[in-house]
């Protein structure tokens, strides 16, 4: 049996966060780049951001994470490198159903919240 769909759907999961977080801070690939001193070079970025790497290494995860102001917990497990126990959510502020809603998020969903949150923040700056 193979995992590779899996990977596939975690990559673009992936990849789509960062561009929208990228595009958020209204950084190009060259901005990113130039933020991680050229440990992420801008045409290795694109190809993350488009679902063509897969699995990027953790160090680039941290460049990226200091870079974009990303928890890097946060891209490590998007990444599918850890995953949060289900019961990490016990104690916060949202009940079970939030939870449920935000880990089973289609990917179309997901990028509709993202845009919006975009908006909110760039609503916020100005």
């Amino acid at each position: 049996m193979s995992n590779a769909g899996a990977d596939d759907a975690t990559a673009n999961r992936l990849g789509s966060f960062l561009k929208s977080e990228r595009n958020g801070l209204k950084m190009s690939l060259r901005d990113v780049e130039s933020a991680t001193n050229g440990e992420v070079s801008n045409a290795y970025l694109s190809q993350l951001e488009n679902g063509k790497i897969t699995k990027p290494s953790p160090h680039i995860l941290y460049s990226l994470s200091a870079a974009l102001n990303i928890d890097y917990e946060n891209l490590m497990e998007r990444a599918g490198y850890i995953m949060k126990p289900k019961d990490s959510y016990q104690g916060e502020k949202h009940g079970k159903a939030a939870t449920y809603a935000i880990d089973n998020l289609t990917q179309e969903e997901e990028d509709v919240l993202r845009d919006y949150l975009n908006f909110i923040r760039t609503k916020k700056r100005t």
